[in-house]
């Protein structure tokens, strides 16, 4: 990672969380009150050169979600919990990453890190994504952002997901990677706070925004 884009990252990533931890507490006290469980998620993921390191969410599913479903997670998913819905709708259970990011382990705009399931999966073209630090966003989640829904709606996610949502991610990914620069990044973290908006005032005016 070269020095402008980790200045970028850690000014950024440090100044979120400044401005940000009123609504950490808000997030932690909400989950906490919905069922007494643990506030964090944490997970294990390939990072660069697919070195595994311990990725940070809000927790949005029910405590023992891994026992009772798959590693994929799709928008009706019955593990998911009352408050973990609106955060997964708005993207806010990715906020903790801002510390994975200030750690060294991820940028803000990077291939979002994989599962060693999957990664294991990988052609020789596909692992060149693992030459990438990955990121808390990126044009490919844009791109993808009703993924759970395309998931709920499959007879077979998982090969859905193994067979085309995830190659075509990693296409985006490598494309973006030959001309990414400070300056792009910015574009990306800009294009997904809009299309979160976005996506907030159809949820709350569909007629306004069929018409």
């Amino acid at each position: 990672m070269n020095r402008a884009k980790r200045t970028f990252d850690i000014s950024l990533s440090v100044g979120g969380l400044l401005l940000l931890w009123p609504l950490f507490l808000l997030i932690a006290l909400l989950i906490k009150a919905e069922d007494g469980g643990p506030v964090f998620f944490s997970q294990k993921r390939a990072g660069l050169g697919g070195i595994p390191f311990t990725i940070w969410k809000f927790r949005t599913m029910v405590p023992n979600a891994k026992s009772l479903g798959p590693d994929l997670t799709s928008s009706d998913d019955h593990r998911i919990t009352r408050v973990g819905a609106r955060l997964r709708d708005r993207k806010l259970d990715e906020l903790p990453q801002l510390l994975n990011v200030i750690l060294g382990e991820m940028t803000l705009v990077g291939p979002r890190p994989e599962v060693s399931k999957y990664v294991a999966m990988y052609t020789p073209e596909q692992r060149k994504v693992l030459e990438l630090v990955p990121g808390v966003t990126d044009r490919a989640s844009i791109m993808f952002a009703d993924e759970g829904v395309s998931l709920a709606a499959a007879t077979e996610p998982e090969r859905l997901y193994v067979e085309r949502i995830m190659p075509e991610k990693i296409r985006v990914n490598l494309e973006y990677a030959r001309s990414a620069t400070v300056l792009n990044d910015l574009r990306v973290i800009v294009e997904t706070v809009r299309h979160l908006v976005r996506r907030r005032r159809s949820e709350t005016n569909p007629a306004t925004i069929a018409g």
